[in-house]
């Protein structure tokens, strides 16, 4: 009979006793094709259950060590031929993650949204209607473009707030701009030659590349993007309502320009990453380059990560009504990477008016921190000292600083004092080390009542 010590054991009773049945069989204690106790006398004689009995037994007939013959019993299999493993001894790995700057005292980098100002109460309102009324939408599968109702209520927004008519089954909604990057270079080719704005932003250039496509890139003016430098490139990628990190906002003449370069040639696209967009602090918004496109040139991009929070990762394309025909037909098997729960929620955010209250609300807010900052800087640095270039557009602005010191050494002089900050020159795509003495200056994020301390570091370097 079978007797084992079940007394000492990690985790459920019959896991130790299916354990201790493997290693015998394992060890040739018990013979192949010998008979096992029953159940009930095995369970006597072990003074436990005749269900953690049968729930090893279970699980030594799953991984083949027993088999059962009807109306018999329990016998031991035939394993000789099984191949033994040894498994190996599990070292320490040694893997590099990315570390993030945990003992940051000021951060002018950070593009992030306050957690104070995301509409908590709203969302869990509408979190828990979408639950209740809609049990059997949540749990079908997305269409891959996105559920009908949140692409309706993209663009009836879009009509709405950047003068935009399209189909909703023009849109296409991903988790993050990131991932629709990489599905756009699925849709275009890689064959084709992607032109990214220098300086720009250079995660851009990394998720082309990593998906097989060419970069080349083309240099700004005080309009945005050069045209004349887009001749040996198919596909350009701009931001022209609010460039990062300059803050440029591309005139209509040469958005103009931009459209005629794109007819030139079949196969030229014109992709426009609308970024900042909402946060146009004075004046109308600037109709967007989707809206004068009477050719479908341009592919409009959009995210909800600047106006709600950089965590919800819904993100939007607006494609031309040809291109969406063709992604449909080529890339269709593509689940939607937004959750079902969210796409509703979000969807009734914007049809209800709550997203266009918050963004309202969110350029009040901006627009009085913007001053607050700008006033913090004016009373602690002189005309002499530093420059400041903005354009009333966006969450950040320029600090172009008037000293001999190299870009480098002002980021890591206030690096020694925990205050991290960027320049524009870290954003040039020929990574050559150039001097533009701009920094960049993030306010979203930024604490206020901190600030007045960080600049005092700054001015002590000039």
């Amino acid at each position: 009979m079978l007797t084992y010590n079940l007394n000492e054991r990690k985790g459920p009773l019959y896991k130790k006793l299916y354990e201790s049945i493997k290693e015998d069989i394992c060890q040739g204690k018990i013979l192949s094709g010998e008979k096992m106790p029953s159940k009930r006398t095995l369970a006597k004689n072990l003074g436990i259950s005749t269900i953690t009995i049968e729930n090893a037994y279970d699980q030594l007939m799953g991984e083949g060590y027993i088999y059962a013959v009807p109306k018999k019993g329990y016998y031991v299999s035939d394993i000789s031929g099984l191949q033994k493993v040894k498994v190996p001894v599990v070292a320490s790995c040694h893997i590099q993650m990315p570390q993030k700057d945990e003992n940051v005292r000021f951060d002018f980098s950070s593009n992030h949204t306050e957690s104070a100002n995301f509409p908590f109460s709203v969302w869990a309102k509408l979190m828990r209607e979408t639950i209740s009324l809609r049990e059997k939408e949540l749990l079908k599968v997305s269409p891959c473009g996105g559920v009908p109702e949140l692409r309706q209520a993209i663009a009836t927004h879009l009509g709405a707030f950047r003068g935009m008519q399209v189909d909703p089954d023009q849109i296409i909604v991903g988790a993050g701009t990131e991932y629709l990057y990489g599905m756009l270079v699925k849709l275009l080719g890689k064959d084709k030659i992607y032109c990214i704005e220098n300086p720009g932003y250079k995660k851009i250039r990394q998720i082309y590349e990593s998906n097989g496509a060419q970069c080349i890139f083309s240099n700004m003016d005080a309009s945005g993007i050069l045209v004349e430098e887009l001749e040996k490139c198919d596909i350009a990628h701009i931001s022209p309502t609010h460039h990062f990190p300059t803050g440029i906002t591309m005139p209509v003449t040469r958005r103009y320009e931009l459209l005629a370069w794109a007819n030139e040639k079949e196969g030229r696209y014109i992709i426009e990453d609308d970024y900042d967009s909402e946060f146009r602090l004075n004046g109308k918004p600037i109709p967007s380059l989707q809206s004068i496109d009477a050719c479908g040139k341009v592919i409009y991009m959009n995210t909800f990560s600047k106006s709600l929070t950089s965590t919800i990762r819904i993100s939007y394309m607006v494609l031309p009504e040809a291109l969406a025909n063709e992604y449909y037909r080529k890339l269709a098997f593509y689940a939607c990477t937004v959750s079902t729960f969210e796409q509703y929620t979000l969807a009734s955010f914007i049809s209800k008016g709550y997203f266009e209250k918050h963004i309202n609300r969110m350029r009040l807010h901006y627009g009085r921190k913007r001053e607050q900052v700008l006033e913090v800087l004016r009373k602690n640095l002189s005309s002499k000292q530093c420059k400041i270039l903005e354009n009333d557009s966006g969450l950040h602005f320029i600090l172009e600083l008037h000293t001999r010191l190299t870009d480098r050494e002002v980021k890591e002089r206030l690096w020694n004092k925990k205050i991290k900050i960027s320049t524009v020159s870290d954003f040039c795509m020929d990574e050559k080390e150039t001097d533009s003495h701009q920094f960049i200056l993030n306010y979203s994020n930024m604490d206020v009542e901190k600030l007045e301390g960080a600049i005092e570091e700054l001015k002590s370097l000039l």
